[in-house]
């Protein structure tokens, strides 16, 4: 019974967490850009460059999920506080998404330019700018610094909550690596149009998402002052 209450933690927590990195993320419309900036590369190089920048990714979304919660409430934030500020974070940034689906691509295709300009190996190009910000910005981290606001009370539950949510951000590193990987066969399938749409179901979740997690910073804040002394 108890294993089973833990899993049925972790798999919320994977539910919650995993869709809001791939709204973030949107691997898809990465990869074409991806596909651009590398176009002179032989698919070998780009296959090993996606397996970092993947690697890489993983690292920086386990850290902000981890410590980024734990590094605020240092500085005297409130759990609360993490909640309603990282919601209303990540809210703003599908809104942006949702109304303007181009412009997170123009974006992103600026940040990745540099590897286009790049001679020589591109490994040095894997971490900065291809996995940060290209890839998991400042966007990525407020969310995943967000979900990591959504731990629940006792050691037994947080172990689920972070078991679930990690699987969700090495699922999402994966999902990036096979998007990268065959950047080249699926920009010729989603196109410029497939890419939009993907973007914009992707931000409608987000803003769901982000809704959620201000809710859940809100509501026990409105039932400490309307509940009596």
């Amino acid at each position: 019974m108890a294993g089973r209450m833990i899993l049925s933690a972790a798999l919320q927590a994977f539910l919650l967490a995993f869709p809001a990195l791939f709204s973030i993320v949107n691997p898809l419309a990465g990869a074409i850009i991806f596909n651009e900036v590398t176009a002179s590369r032989t698919h070998q190089e780009r296959t090993a460059l996606a397996r970092r920048v993947a690697l890489y990714s993983t690292m920086v979304m386990l850290v902000a999920l981890w410590a980024g919660s734990y590094i605020l409430n240092f500085f005297g934030i409130s759990l609360n506080a993490l909640r309603i500020a990282g919601g209303i974070v990540v809210s703003v940034r599908a809104y942006e998404m949702l109304s303007a689906p181009e412009a997170p691509v123009q974006r992103k295709t600026m940040e990745a330019a540099p590897v286009e300009r790049a001679q020589g190996d591109l490994a040095g190009f894997a971490f900065f700018p291809l996995t940060l910000p290209f890839t998991t910005g400042p966007g990525t981290i407020a969310v995943a610094v967000s979900l990591g606001t959504e731990r629940p009370d006792g050691w037994a539950n947080i172990s689920s909550f972070f078991g679930g949510a990690s699987l969700a951000v090495i699922t999402m590193a994966l999902v990036v690596w096979v998007s990268y990987s065959t950047a080249d066969w699926m920009a010729g399938i989603l196109g410029g149009s497939g890419r939009q749409v993907v973007s914009r179901i992707a931000a409608f979740l987000l803003l769901g998402i982000g809704v959620q997690i201000v809710l859940s910073g809100v509501v026990p804040v409105l039932h400490q002052s309307f509940s009596p002394s």
